[in-house]
């Protein structure tokens, strides 16, 4: 099988066939990102893809579940997302759900009735970086959409019944903003309805438009006391029930996970127990981070 660029996938498909549909990310232009900035964006040609999955036939004795590579791979027209999955549902009729990244921008692109058929042909389980509820914040993060048009995609996709993964990113608020971001996000997240919750903490890298921000002084990263407490908060106001919370990134302090909001008091418990642990003194300060 062909892998271009380096591949990138939720942790929680890490069980899942790959498949590659797409080089890079369509939108590439968020201010906190260097993952797809070495390669430019272009669709896979379907000659290739089909290739992949007679080639694939012969690893995997069963594929329930595949993830379509890279970074936003719903971007691609309805049309030929059916095609594909026309064509995994050949090679691998055991497949139930064909999932992969998602951005706003790639929902709207999509009439109802294509995403209705999307479902239909087994296109679930979409993950979404939102990031933040707040709208200073994801204008500073460069998204692509605003708050009001994240929660109308969002929507339909709950209508047509098509599952959303929500990603969010703790930290992105700065210095001192960190609870009423959270308290925006929670309040985006009950709103929007996600059917999994998944958190990282910012990381700034060098060379984007964020470091490039925190270097002129004009945005002022969070303490790591201060993303712990907003990491809190989040959970205090978040009113789902049965909806899984993975706060267990690499770039997270402390790893915790649980089904909110059910688990939302014991995760809190462990968040207080690292930072009495850690101590809130030695917390007053950024750590640095090498990976998303």
């Amino acid at each position: 099988m062909q892998f271009e660029g380096t591949t990138y996938r939720p942790p929680m498909e890490a069980d899942s066939m790959l498949l590659q549909v797409t080089v890079g990310c369509a939108h590439n232009r968020c201010a906190f990102c260097t993952m797809y900035r070495d390669v430019r964006f272009r669709v896979i040609d379907m000659e290739q893809i089909e290739r992949d999955l007679i080639k694939a036939r012969q690893i995997y004795p069963r594929a329930e579940r595949v993830f379509l590579v890279n970074g936003d791979a719903f971007v691609l027209p309805a049309p030929r997302l059916i095609d594909i999955a026309g064509r995994i549902n050949h090679h691998f009729p055991e497949c139930t759900t064909i999932t992969m990244y998602a951005s706003v921008q790639n929902i709207q692109t999509k009439t109802d009735a294509q995403l209705h058929e999307l479902k239909s042909c087994g296109i679930n389980d979409l993950y979404i970086g939102i990031e933040s509820g707040s709208e200073e914040v994801i204008q500073r993060l460069n998204k692509g959409h605003t708050v009001a048009e994240a929660k109308k995609e969002l929507e339909r996709l709950n209508t047509v019944g098509i599952n959303h993964m929500t990603l969010l990113m703790l930290g992105v608020a700065g210095k001192g903003r960190g609870i009423e971001s959270a308290r925006l996000t929670a309040s985006f997240v009950n709103e929007t309805r996600p059917q999994m919750l998944w958190a990282g903490t910012l990381a700034l890298f060098e060379g984007t438009e964020l470091h490039q921000a925190v270097q002129r002084g004009e945005f002022i990263p969070q303490t790591e006391y201060e993303v712990l407490e907003e990491e809190k908060e989040l959970l205090r106001n978040i009113r789902l029930n049965d909806v899984p919370f993975y706060g267990n990134h690499p770039t997270n302090l402390v790893k915790v996970y649980g089904i909110l909001s059910r688990d939302a008091g014991r995760i809190i418990q462990s968040i207080d127990r690292a930072i009495e642990h850690h101590g809130k003194e030695a917390l007053q300060t950024t750590f640095s981070r090498s990976s998303l």
